[in-house]
């Protein structure tokens, strides 16, 4: 049976991770991932709060005879740096608490101070 000692061990530990998670949460809403469509002819970026900060169009993607194809490129490259950037910001959370999902524990914690 656990000890009041050993629960506010654990609560001091739910406390610690929680703080690592902000500041990796942080660091990787700074952080750019990228991809492409259409062979590269698209290229998004997107950061890790998932805002679109850049896209890039070849040239020859232009084409005012079918504008639905390079509409269907931007948002295979977008919607694709989007996905990238949310995997990775999951794979760094899974690492810090070790696959534990911190969600449940993070409302414990603040209903118990």
């Amino acid at each position: 049976m656990m000890g009041f000692g050993d629960i506010t061990k654990m609560f001091g530990q739910l406390k610690d991770i929680r703080e690592n998670m902000q500041k990796m949460q942080e660091e990787l809403q700074n952080k750019i991932v990228e991809s492409s469509s259409g062979g590269g002819m698209v290229t998004a970026q997107v950061n890790g709060k998932g805002e679109l900060v850049d896209i890039q169009i070849e040239p020859a993607a232009v084409n005012a005879d079918d504008v639905e194809m390079l509409e269907d490129l931007i948002k295979a490259a977008v919607s694709a740096a989007y996905q990238k950037s949310q995997e990775e910001m999951k794979q760094e959370m899974m690492k810090l608490t070790g696959g534990l999902d911190m969600k449940g524990l993070e409302q414990l914690g603040s209903l118990l101070g």
